[in-house]
């Protein structure tokens, strides 16, 4: 097996037997998202979809958590930011969930701990999604007075209309087993058999002829989403743009970054 930590940007990745191992590696944020994270990302992503050697990848998180959304000091630096800046950052976000949905090889979540906001997102983004009974999930943005939209072509195609109406507007926390109902999880075991699990997957992927498990990934996303991938994201970088700065999107993030209830909590 061979690791490249890369410490700074708060990811790990290891290639071993043609799969590749990302892991979130900001344990003590519970592997919060920042533009460094997504940038790190975005660009792992874009070396290992050119590398021959990979067949699958694997995306994990680093200690409690897989992703628990939006890093705090990020969330701070973007409220005080313009509205075209805003804009930038979202559609960095809206590229990379973008990469990781189109990515032409296999990918599988290794799901555990808290998965919010665009922790979703990652989970919606793969192929496969295996989580573990006490995994936690939230798309909590309209509690700050934002909307869940980078992510929500993707988190949208995993759980269908009906669903993403209820929880992208309660804000609601859910368990893997609600998770699994609704189609976000694809399957869920328990803690100790969870690597067992995700290597499974692999092992499957791997007696499949890596041309086919290309083009079976294409056909599924084609026929499912008939639109413009390009303008559905400037729309929705334009409108989370729009809301962060916002007198409502201010309100929200100020209140729970000063760790006080917003004005329209009842």
């Amino acid at each position: 097996m061979t690791e490249t930590p890369d410490t700074a940007s708060g990811i790990r990745l290891a290639l071993d037997a043609g799969v590749a191992r990302i892991t979130l590696a900001r344990p003590a944020l519970h592997n919060a998202f920042d533009d460094a994270l997504i940038a790190a990302l975005d660009q792992a992503l874009a070396r290992l979809e050119r590398d021959p050697a990979v067949r699958a990848v694997v995306l994990a998180g680093d200690g409690a958590s897989f992703s628990a959304g939006a890093d705090l000091n990020w969330m701070r630096r973007m409220a005080a930011a313009s509205e075209a800046d805003n804009r930038a950052d979202a559609a960095a976000l809206a590229a990379l969930m973008r990469r990781l949905d189109a990515f032409p090889k296999p990918t599988i979540a290794r799901v555990h701990g808290a998965a919010f906001g665009g922790g979703v997102g990652l989970v919606a983004c793969c192929d496969i999604a295996v989580g573990v009974p006490d995994a936690r999930f939230g798309l909590t943005e309209t509690r700050l007075g934002l909307v869940p939209a980078a992510i929500s072509p993707f988190v949208i195609a995993a759980i269908g209309g009906r669903q993403a109406r209820r929880w992208f507007q309660t804000a609601e926390v859910f368990d893997a087993a609600e998770a699994l109902r609704i189609g976000l999880l694809h399957q869920v075991v328990e803690a100790d058999a969870l690597d067992a699990a995700v290597d499974r997957q692999c092992a499957l992927l791997a007696k499949a002829g890596p041309i086919a498990v290309a083009e079976a990934k294409r056909l599924a996303r084609e026929v499912a989403l008939d639109l413009d991938a390009a303008d559905l994201d400037a729309r929705n970088a334009a409108l989370i743009a729009r809301l962060r700065v916002s007198p409502e999107g201010q309100e929200g993030l100020g209140a729970f970054l000063d760790k006080r209830a917003a004005a329209w909590t009842v």
